[in-house]
């Protein structure tokens, strides 16, 4: 594998071309060698739906199982659902396949250890151990789990909403609609649904919702249909867009605003972190509500783990990844 897909937050990079699935293999064995190093032995794998997800995910299997790890294999799901499982079935790490919106013949990792995932000089000690071949072996296995009837029995149980909302979701040819339309049926809603077929190609647009281009048709749909929100996901369903019922596009830090007040209702006091990149015009809404704001440094990761260091129950980012530890994990 090159050493530049070795990024801050995950491992990413062109399949065929920075690495291949004899890469995969050894990847999968180092991580059963990195799992075991700090005392585990059961890991968690899940996928998004790219064309070469199916094959990286048979690659990774094999390594794993060659390092003596157990497997858990919860299929195609969204990001989320994965980190959920990691919670759920208590597992020591585990890795997720994805390249989030990145374009087709992309594919990635994001690597945890326990229920968090690793970034920074984390990842970096990560690559050594695979550069230096020094791994485990052992007799491992493989069992497939269905994550997506809990985590949607735990959303539907623990959100209420008091009237049916009229929304339409974009799912981008992702993930985000293998959860998103039956946990909306389930709450009462009906949504309208978006381009949910689930395709690596990605052919109606790129799966990035902070892209305006990327939500037209989403505004198209809620002014078509006279619906009060829209709702884009990118293509592993970890970062949302929305617009609002006229078509407007409702940004990550008012996005912020609008949660933060509703928590703040029942948490005073409570401690949000932000970005750099958002507005003072959040960090004032947020203390002229009772809040605690603080601005902390861009990146999903770093976002994460303030929010966990300083016990706060909500963070965001501009990008569109929202971080709800009120009546969820925090991730």
């Amino acid at each position: 594998m090159k050493k530049e897909i070795f990024r801050e937050y995950d491992i990413r990079g062109i399949v065929g071309k920075d690495f291949d699935m004899a890469d995969v293999e050894t990847l999968g064995q180092g991580y059963g060698t990195y799992l075991h190093q700090h005392g585990g032995g059961r890991a968690v794998i899940g996928r998004d739906c790219r064309l070469s997800s199916p094959d990286v995910r048979d690659a990774l299997v094999k390594g794993l199982i060659r390092a003596g790890v157990h497997v858990t294999d919860v299929g195609t799901c969204p990001t989320p659902v994965f980190y959920f499982a990691l919670h759920h079935l208590k597992a020591d790490g585990g890795l997720m396949i994805t390249a989030s919106h990145n374009p087709p013949e992309y594919n990635g990792f994001k690597v945890s250890l326990g229920p968090d995932t690793i970034f920074g000089e984390e990842i970096q000690n990560f690559r050594r151990l695979l550069e230096g071949g020094d791994f485990t072996t052992g007799k491992g296995a493989v069992e497939t789990y269905d994550i997506i009837t809990p985590y949607s029995d735990y959303i539907v149980k623990n959100v209420s909403i008091s009237r049916p909302i009229k929304v339409a979701v974009d799912a981008g040819n992702g993930t985000g609609g293998v959860v998103a339309g039956p946990i909306l049926k389930r709450l009462g809603c009906d949504p309208v649904e978006l381009f949910f077929e689930m395709d690596g190609t990605f052919p109606n647009h790129e799966p990035d919702p902070t892209v305006p281009a990327n939500m037209k048709t989403l505004a198209e749909t809620v002014l078509k249909h006279g619906l009060e929100l829209g709702i884009g996901f990118d293509g592993d369903a970890d970062r949302i867009g929305v617009v609002d019922e006229k078509g407007r596009i409702i940004y990550g830090d008012m996005l912020m605003v609008i949660f933060s007040r509703e928590i703040l209702k029942d948490n005073p006091g409570a401690t949000i972190i932000g970005e750099v990149k958002s507005s003072h015009n959040m960090y004032d809404d947020i203390r002229n509500h009772g809040g605690n704001p603080i601005m902390w440094r861009t990146g999903h990761s770093l976002i994460k783990q303030k929010l966990k260091d300083e016990k706060g129950l909500l963070a965001g980012e501009m990008s569109g990844h929202i971080f709800f530890a009120d009546r969820y994990f925090g991730y």
